[in-house]
């Protein structure tokens, strides 16, 4: 992935965060570092920034590197590792995972992935990155699985946790466990007739 896409997608990625349900401008996000950086009064130092036209220039690739200081500056704002912010090198494979991450972290990096997959809908959104940032997301999914095996629990949690969610519409529903049950017993019916 190239500077310029990385750079974009940080964009998306922080505009979703910030709820626009779309990528930040250029403008906002120069706006936004510039807030981040401001200089708290009495001091003589100024803030470091960027400007629009200089983000431009990355974007469109006219400016393929970055000096140390606007580096360490985006990866400061974007809370990003500045080594992030460079190129990657002919053939490198973003999917390929070291050792080092645990089976919690390529959880978060999904969960990310599908929050960013389904920003035009805020709440599913807000909901996977929520459950991004807990510590322990696999225990929050496996909670999930044990709400929905329960019958009646979701609409009941719904309309104590959200009663104002459009989300209560009551619904006969089966376990998880019921449905897979029945798949399994319907493929092996389908087996035996077929003999």
């Amino acid at each position: 992935m190239k500077l310029s896409d990385k750079i974009r997608y940080l964009r998306e990625v922080e505009g979703s965060l910030r709820g626009l349900d779309r990528a930040m401008t250029q403008q906002e996000l120069v706006r936004a570092i510039q807030e981040s950086n401001k200089v708290s009064p009495g001091s003589r130092k100024a803030g470091a920034t960027i400007s629009q036209s200089y983000l431009s220039q990355i974007e469109s690739g006219t400016r393929p590197h970055l000096t140390n200081t606007t580096r360490l500056l985006l990866a400061k704002f974007f809370q990003v590792h500045p080594g992030y912010l460079v190129d990657d090198p002919e053939g490198y494979n973003a999917q390929l995972m070291s050792d080092i991450h645990t089976l919690e972290d390529k959880l978060d990096l999904w969960l990310i992935s599908g929050a960013e997959r389904f920003r035009r809908d805020p709440d599913l959104c807000k909901s996977l990155l929520a459950l991004a940032r807990n510590n322990d997301s696999r225990r929050c999914l496996l909670l999930l699985e044990a709400v929905l095996e329960t019958p009646s629990l979701m609409d009941r949690l719904l309309q104590v946790l959200r009663p104002e969610s459009g989300l209560l519409q009551p619904a006969e529903r089966e376990p998880a466990s019921t449905i897979h049950r029945k798949s399994l017993h319907t493929r092996s019916s389908s087996k035996r007739g077929k003999q």
